[in-house]
């Protein structure tokens, strides 16, 4: 992504759906589990302190910058949400009523956290927080630091992929501990869903470990795929990878503790969408992971090939569910859905496929969500 397109935030309510093409039928049907939905929608944002020591990857900001969708009162009087200038906005992000005062009852909510994918942000996982919420979640969603859109890249933020779930785990202390959250937080019902490098996230949190070695020895195979190039957002990344790797001592400090546990006991079940780096994980690392995990890629993703990500995960963790979604859904389906200016000025992460409708892709993934967690976070 094109980091200064995502400087400035405000905003507005995805359009309503169109059951159209192929994809009518899953479309329609989630719209009416939308209309079915138990609560109005608040949003607010936090800053999230951390003590020191923290990795924060060369980031500007050292916090934890986190948008919270949350069930709110019946009177709350919800907005169309935005991503991008004010006045030129590039993404929808949903529909919620700001600092709106939370639902009287129940007295408790499940929690999910959130994590977007590489170079993303926050509010690009807003088609799922929004959707959780009027189904009765607390969901947060985090920034990474060095990895999200709203200030500079860093390669250190791009890099230290394991160091995401530690941000999760954080940001799950601080939602127990606020003074509005914390008292409202079932902390026997947490979960976790993520997008991309956030899918990896999810695998990390869930109890596999990294094993950077296993991804640089596939890499060099004749099995090697896209999974081993730079992305987009970071085109000279796997460079700087390695130039890291040899000269940086911070760098050289976190990858010796790639291959931690970053497991997190409070997560019960973890939804994994189009998840990267398979190669990085190891079958008997995955094999170690007890709580249900699922799986939703699409079958066109040619930025994370689904052989060597979702279905080597699904095949290697024990008890996985996989829902590939057919036909010429792709890897950036699951972002927010894009405006006319966003598909102008960001063709590679606005323009989808003619058989694919991006608003049906989120309303089947988080038909599928919904129905996940419901089953695992009772």
């Amino acid at each position: 992504m094109k980091t200064a397109l995502f400087r400035r935030f405000a905003f507005f309510s995805v359009p309503r759906c169109l059951c159209v093409g192929s994809l009518v039928l899953v479309l329609c049907g989630a719209v009416r589990a939308r209309d079915r939905a138990t609560f109005r929608v608040g949003v607010q944002n936090r800053t999230f302190a951390v003590e020191p020591p923290y990795d924060w990857r060369g980031a500007a900001t050292h916090a934890l910058v986190t948008t919270i969708w949350y069930p709110a009162d019946a009177n709350a009087v919800e907005k169309p949400q935005w991503i991008g200038a004010p006045d030129n906005p590039l993404f929808s992000a949903g529909s919620a009523a700001p600092d709106a005062h939370m639902a009287a009852s129940p007295g408790k909510f499940p929690l999910i956290v959130l994590s977007h994918g590489t170079g993303g942000s926050a509010l690009m996982m807003a088609w799922m927080g929004t959707v959780l919420a009027a189904h009765g979640y607390i969901a947060a969603a985090v920034n990474h630091p060095g990895n999200n859109a709203t200030e500079a890249y860093t390669a250190q933020g791009f890099s230290t992929w394991w160091l995401r779930a530690r941000d999760l785990s954080v940001a799950i202390d601080r939602m127990l501990a606020d003074p509005s959250f914390g008292s409202r937080i079932d902390a026997r019902r947490i979960g976790a869903a993520g997008f991309s490098l956030g899918g990896y996230t999810m695998i990390e949190i869930a109890g596999g470990t990294t094993d950077v070695a296993a991804y640089r020895a596939f890499c060099k195979s004749p099995r090697a795929d896209n999974i081993c190039k730079s992305p987009p957002e970071f085109p000279d990344l796997v460079e700087q990878f390695n130039k890291l790797s040899d000269t940086d001592p911070e760098f050289q400090s976190a990858l010796r503790h790639a291959g931690d546990s970053y497991r997190d006991p409070r997560l019960r079940a973890v939804f994994a969408m189009a998840p990267a780096l398979g190669p990085a994980f190891t079958p008997a690392s995955l094999g170690k992971i007890a709580i249900p995990v699922e799986i939703v890629a699409g079958a066109s993703d040619q930025n994370v090939p689904i052989d060597s990500s979702a279905r080597y995960f699904a095949a290697h963790i024990p008890g996985a569910r996989l829902v590939i979604l057919p036909g010429g859904v792709a890897h950036y389906n699951f972002l927010d859905s894009c405006t006319d200016a966003g598909r102008k000025s960001l063709p590679l992460l606005c323009t989808d496929a003619p058989d694919v409708n991006r608003d049906a892709i989120h309303a089947r993934a988080n038909d599928l969500a919904l129905s996940f967690f419901a089953a695992d976070l009772k």
